[in-house]
């Protein structure tokens, strides 16, 4: 008997799937367990097995196409069979769940009829003009500069109009050129100012991403806390552990076991606003914002601040890789308490970041730049990193997000107070 495999949610977010690959076609016998396609959620590209059996009868979305979650994705049963009275029957129950109260509510909008807008003549383009002697010799008037530059160009001075004084070439008008259009009294032809433009699909990571941060920004009350570090002996470990172990820890590495650490004294920070409830977890999983293609994802580091150095560099880089190669797993994803974003490598100073729900705080991490800093008095050589906590008001107040940034100041401008043997 005929039977609809349908689109599976294959993350928490997810809304919609679309089907990067099909692995099957109709009249293709399928055993549970078989590889069927690939579809594209909102943040990974995830391979779908059958947990059915039977001739593969009908394909409800087709390659790049998207379908809603539960949407008929296929037709199974035995070969030959009459899938069309299955299918009308789906389609029949998916319009009664519509509100009827949607209906009277629906007023059709008036019809219109719309005329084929006539084509525009396209007039052709005026050819260039030739600039007019007026000199006794016949020679094209320009200046030594503009001829010098003409020549190294190869540029025919007859196919400019110059836009000095008398139509005199000079050296903006050589820079200008290309070849069919020329510069006339210094505005532009319309071969520098046609406009061009084009359109791209949004993906399903880009549009949950947008739902997601638009949620979170015009929901949760955002505010901003502003910290310099002075980072001169985190880079001084940094470069002792690496020599000492042979690894590369990255500052990222230092932050991300940093803030595990203050979280353990304020777990306000690590909370989350439920509505009725503001849930303060017990367990510290850090999400790393990785940069994509097509948009952001999140993994997240379990359990950070029980975990060194090493083991939390090999993780990101592990999942910054997965990322990339959008192999990442719901389980990469879920379950974060806290976020850190980090734009220090782009030689970003300073940004703030839109809170990563559930989470009640994200931190965004910029560059560290060698500034002249006061010590005892003196004005010495510094090099300064600028951390900004954004915090969601209903869970986190003012003081409480500053004495965790303080926290986390104090363990990166003396990191022999967060590492010891066993944390590296």
């Amino acid at each position: 008997m005929a039977e609809i495999v349908r689109m599976p949610k294959m993350s928490d977010t997810m809304t919609e799937g679309v089907v990067a690959k099909w692995h099957k076609k109709v009249g293709d016998t399928i055993k549970s367990g078989d590889l069927v396609a690939e579809i594209e959620t909102d943040k990974a590209t995830m391979e779908f097995e059958s947990y059915q059996s039977g001739t593969l009868l009908y394909i409800g979305v087709p390659e790049g196409k998207a379908g809603a979650i539960n949407s008929v994705l296929a037709i199974l049963g035995a070969p030959g069979e009459d899938y069309k009275p299955l299918l009308a029957e789906e389609e029949k129950t998916s319009k009664e769940e519509k509100p009827a109260a949607a209906k009277k509510e629906d007023t059709p909008a008036p019809k219109t009829e719309s005329k084929p807008t006539p084509k525009a003549e396209t007039k052709p383009e005026p050819k260039p003009t030739v600039a007019t002697t007026t000199s006794s010799d016949s020679r094209i008037k320009a200046s030594p500069l503009a001829r010098s530059l003409a020549e190294q160009q190869g540029i025919d001075l007859s196919k400019i109009k110059g836009s000095g004084d008398n139509g005199r070439i000079v050296r903006r008008d050589i820079d200008w050129f290309k070849p069919g259009s020329y510069v006339a009294g210094g505005k532009l032809t319309s071969a520098f100012t046609q406009e061009s433009f084009e359109e791209l699909p949004v993906s399903q990571m880009r549009k949950t991403i947008a739902r997601r941060l638009s949620e979170s920004k015009f929901t949760a009350p955002h505010f901003y806390l502003t910290l310099d570090i002075e980072m001169t002996r985190c880079m001084e470990a940094r470069e002792t552990i690496n020599a000492a172990t042979g690894s590369k820890i990255s500052f990222n590495d230092f932050v991300i076991k940093a803030c595990a650490t203050a979280l353990q004294q304020h777990p306000k920070v690590n909370s989350s606003w439920l509505g009725d409830t503001i849930r303060i977890n017990h367990h510290i999983n850090i999400g790393v914002a990785v940069a994509v293609e097509e948009g952001l994802l999140v993994p997240v580091v379990r359990y950070a601040d029980s975990k060194t150095l090493t083991q939390i560099n090999g993780e990101v880089k592990e999942f910054a890789q997965k990322a990339k190669d959008k192999k990442l797993q719901p389980a990469d994803w879920e379950g974060n308490t806290f976020t850190i974003s980090n734009l220090g490598m782009f030689d970003i100073e300073e940004f703030t970041a839109i809170i990563n729900p559930p989470d009640a705080c994200i931190l965004a991490v910029g560059a560290i730049k060698a500034v002249p800093v006061i010590k005892n008095g003196q004005v010495v050589a510094g090099n300064v990193m600028r951390i900004t906590l954004s915090c969601d008001h209903r869970v986190v107040d003012g003081v409480t997000g500053a004495k965790f940034l303080n926290t986390v100041k104090g363990f990166l401008e003396n990191p022999v107070l967060l590492l010891g043997q066993s944390a590296i």
